[in-house]
């Protein structure tokens, strides 16, 4: 029902819209790229600052598409990837459950995207009023897979490097 489909994609992309106004710009309680990034830093990841604002960033333009059902695979992409990074991260080593720190809520939010991005944004939508058929099968299988994809280089480019081994005498 398009009205179901419409609150998932106006509650979720709310939620994602004001948590990415925490991280890129210390609203609503938050720490702002300096303390975002501080705290990036503290979970294992170089140049904190960069972080935080690449997913403040993807969490404000990801939501805001979301809300707006716009383009609703690429919002998927930019979710999902952040919520990955946020599980092999922040909420690594801490179980599976949210209630110890586990990564459940996370993974849960970005299968939720992503599942928004096999359904479409429905009739009340921004995609609907221009004539975007982007919705199906392979439109989920791509925004999955540019989740993985764009995780995986940001952890790579984020990821402390292995300190230099002295050579063996």
């Amino acid at each position: 029902m398009d009205v179901g489909l419409f609150l998932v994609h106006v509650v979720i992309g709310s939620f994602f819209l004001a948590h990415g106004a925490q991280h890129a710009l210390g609203f609503l309680g938050g720490g702002g790229i300096s303390g975002t990034g501080q705290y990036m830093e503290s979970v294992g990841l170089r140049h904190g600052r960069f972080a935080a604002g690449v997913a403040g960033g993807s969490e404000l333009v990801g939501g805001t598409l979301l809300v707006l059902g716009l383009a609703t695979p690429v919002a998927a992409a930019l979710l999902a990837a952040t919520m990955l990074v946020a599980a092999r991260t922040d909420h690594r080593g801490k179980g599976f459950w949210i209630y110890a720190g586990g990564a459940e809520y996370v993974l849960a939010n970005a299968i939720v995207v992503v599942g928004l991005a096999f359904n479409g944004a429905g009739h009340w939508s921004l995609d609907n009023a221009i004539g975007w058929d982007v919705a199906g099968l392979w439109w989920g299988v791509g925004a999955a897979a540019a989740a993985v994809a764009g995780a995986a280089g940001a952890l790579l480019l984020l990821s402390p490097r292995p300190e230099a081994q002295p050579e063996a005498a």
